[in-house]
């Protein structure tokens, strides 16, 4: 699923939560977006720049995030299972209680984060 510009527009000023299975974000400047419980499973957000944004209890399950910029961003409680965060800047994200299991992601991006309290790490152990 792509995306206009006038329809992305229209489209993250909608109701919320937002369905976004499948939708190809990738390189998408997403800098302040509300996407607070959107489901953007299987997405493709590769690239994408999501500083600042909301991803508060969003589903990423399975998710493209490689090379996106989450620098800020508030992941709090989001599902980002098997999510394919390499090379993803975390500098200052907000990853408490996030589930990460199985997810591609390296502790020294995870020490960037700014709280990782409460997160299912990708090896399945819960960080308290």
């Amino acid at each position: 699923m792509e995306f206009t510009r006038e329809a992305f527009y229209l489209l993250l000023n909608a109701a919320k939560p937002l369905w976004l299975v499948g939708a190809d974000l990738s390189q998408a400047d997403l800098r302040w977006a509300n996407l607070h419980k959107a489901n953007l499973t299987r997405s493709d957000i590769g690239g994408a720049d999501l500083r600042w944004a909301n991803l508060s209890g969003a589903a990423l399950i399975g998710a493209n995030l490689s090379k996106s910029v989450l620098t800020e961003a508030n992941l709090r409680e989001a599902d980002l299972r098997w999510a394919n965060l390499s090379h993803a800047q975390l500098q200052g994200a907000d990853l408490t209680g996030v589930n990460l299991s199985g997810a591609s992601v390296t502790q020294d991006q995870l020490t960037e984060a700014s709280s990782i309290e409460g997160a299912v790490m990708p090896d399945g152990t819960k960080r308290e």
